[in-house]
């Protein structure tokens, strides 16, 4: 009881403290009720720890503080105000933005999404943004007042944006940042590898962390920025139609490796297509698969490179002719 009770005289303060008419009497009380008891200290712990909680969106509560203190320099000091500043600035700021921030920055809701092989799957955002979710891919998507950010993990998608100049869209994949205001591109990122297409606008790859290595590239239409597992980055040109091809059932290949084509195709088919001559998965694959039947699918591999399939215990196994 005693301790809900200080909850309750620890809440009453943090309003108080905002007061536009605050005295030195306000601060006078304010210390002695700190003093007053070990559980009045532990409910400004509370508070404290409340602030903490909000740690991970740290972005927007520096923006909040920014403008809190923009504002606060715009007007003069009053003289009964100097206990804030020389005795109680930390745990009076301290106080005031726990109190201040939390309604306003609330946990925002992260929606997650997922395809299982051979699903592909459209969503539509609540900024109205679209996204089409390649099969076996994963998804998470946290809107904030002054950002859009989704994290890609292992998968692919296409992203329509929605212009928004106030709220940048950001696609987080494999420690790269994509951040776009709006436009349409596709990000890749498979086993470490991120893979960023664009079909329109313009976008801006760079590294999540300032301190982590890396360059920041500036992708137009028809351009396609591709980071290895090692870092390596390589840009080169794309049709934007290609690139978007596989939403609609059509896989595009130029110069890739064969291992690579069959990791692509045993995300969408049941069966396992394997390929356990080394020389033979690196083998380059240029041409379209349309994703109809498995059967016609390995007929097709079969005209573009010298290759035979036969049945195997998990689905298909390629071998040469």
């Amino acid at each position: 009881m005693q301790n809900e009770e200080a909850e309750a005289q620890a809440a009453a303060w943090l309003a108080r403290l905002q007061r536009a008419d605050l005295g030195e009497a306000d601060g006078q009380a304010f210390d002695a009720w700190l003093a007053a008891s070990p559980m009045n200290r532990e409910a400004y712990g509370a508070m404290l720890a409340a602030w903490h909680d909000i740690e991970a969106r740290r972005r927007e509560v520096l923006d909040e503080l920014a403008l809190a203190a923009r504002a606060a320099e715009k007007r003069s000091l009053r003289p009964d105000r100097r206990w804030l500043i020389a005795g109680g600035v930390g745990i009076a700021a301290g106080l005031a933005a726990t109190a201040v921030l939390p309604p306003i920055l609330s946990p925002p809701t992260v929606e997650t999404y997922a395809t299982a092989r051979g699903q592909h799957r459209r969503i539509t955002l609540a900024d109205g943004s679209l996204v089409d979710l390649n099969a076996q891919s994963r998804l998470a998507v946290r809107f904030t007042r002054r950002e859009r950010h989704v994290q890609l993990g292992e998968g692919q998608a296409i992203f329509d944006v929605a212009h928004d100049e106030s709220r940048p869209f950001t696609v987080e994949a494999s420690g790269r940042e994509v951040r776009v205001v709006g436009t349409q591109f596709d990000v890749r990122n498979r086993s470490g590898a991120v893979t960023v297409s664009v079909a329109r606008g313009r976008v801006l790859v760079r590294p999540v962390a300032a301190a982590e290595a890396g360059q920041t590239f500036v992708l137009n239409p028809g351009q396609r920025l591709s980071i290895g597992r090692t870092g390596l980055a390589a840009l080169s040109v794309v049709d934007p139609r290609e690139a978007l091809s596989w939403r609609s059932g059509r896989l595009v290949y130029r110069g890739t490796p064969l291992a690579e084509v069959v990791a692509d195709l045993n995300r969408e088919f049941v069966d396992q297509i394997e390929v356990t001559d080394p020389a033979l998965a690196s083998t380059p694959v240029t041409g379209a698969i349309v994703l109809d039947d498995q059967a016609m699918v390995a007929k097709r591999l079969s005209l573009m490179l010298p290759i035979r399939s036969v049945r195997s215990q998990r689905g298909l196994l390629l071998l040469r002719k």
